[in-house]
């Protein structure tokens, strides 16, 4: 299990390999390293990728406080890349991995060769959905994660996934990721819940951006991405049909052609010539 100690905290990743240039993946709340399984295993052919888990998720240290923000995510990201000297990076983040990605890559643009964005979003939350999430949260924190996991499951995933009856496992085994969180998660969903809009951030973003957004996707809405798209100059936007706000595990293969698609343009634009046209 490796792990490795930055910015005062305990980090574990998982790494797919010395070989290729480093695509590192930022998981959503509730989850961990498992929610980008399938791309880590289908682009270490080429790439090296690793995944690592938020500080207060998956098998990272703890966290005290009233929450983990989205900036000391932020700044978690950035040690983790210079700790493991994998600088600049392709990164991918999905939903709260996303909110990292956008300040990281704003604010770090050394660290971030190119910027993948999963099901996310550059605004807060939206003030309808507050209380809900806050109950959630109280839930979570006084009775456990397990009290939560059923009831969050229409929100993390689409209908497509949802109602297949083939894939009964593959929901149970979604369900055990957030039953199985420990009971401090409640301090990473504050976190989420009271994030600030970086919408004003994203004009500095000059890495090549594929943002990649669930059809179905009902916590972070199409039209979120499409905001995002918007913002980041020469941005490219893939919507993937039959996929909720875990487009990575839902419909993997569609997510893994578009990121391999995307890093294959990056990689030939950087070889390019100086001045031919890069992506």
């Amino acid at each position: 299990m490796p792990m490795i100690s930055v910015n005062g905290t305990r980090l574990h990743y998982e790494d797919g390999g010395p070989g290729g240039e480093p695509v590192l993946f930022s998981h959503g709340l509730l989850w961990n390293t498992s929610l980008f399984a399938p791309q880590m295993a289908s682009l270490s052919d080429r790439y090296r990728p690793i995944a690592y888990d938020h500080r207060g998720q998956g098998q990272s240290a703890d966290h005290d406080g009233p929450e983990i923000g989205m900036d000391l995510l932020t700044e978690d990201a950035a040690a983790l890349i210079s700790g493991l000297n994998l600088g600049p990076v392709h990164f991918c983040g999905l939903s709260m991995g996303g909110f990292v990605g956008m300040r990281l890559a704003a604010r770090y643009p050394d660290l971030v060769r190119s910027l993948i964005l999963c099901d996310t979003s550059a605004e807060a939350e939206v003030s309808e959905n507050r209380p809900r999430y806050r109950l959630l949260c109280a839930l979570s924190r006084w009775l456990g994660p397990r009290m939560i996991a059923a009831r969050v499951m229409p929100i993390m995933h689409g209908r497509t996934a949802l109602s297949d009856p083939a894939r009964g496992a593959e929901r149970a085994f979604w369900l055990a990721q957030v039953a199985g969180n420990r009971r401090s998660i409640w301090r990473a969903i504050n976190g989420v819940i009271n994030r600030a809009a970086v919408i004003d951030e994203l004009p500095r973003i000059t890495a090549p951006t594929l943002v990649i957004v669930g059809e179905e996707d009902v916590a972070t809405r199409p039209e979120k991405s499409e905001r995002i798209a918007k913002a980041i100059a020469g941005a490219r936007l893939v919507r993937i049909p039959g996929a909720g706000h875990s487009s990575t595990v839902e419909q993997p293969a569609a997510v893994t052609a578009a990121i391999r698609e995307f890093l294959e343009d990056v990689t030939a634009a950087g070889e390019r010539p100086e001045g031919q046209q890069v992506l």
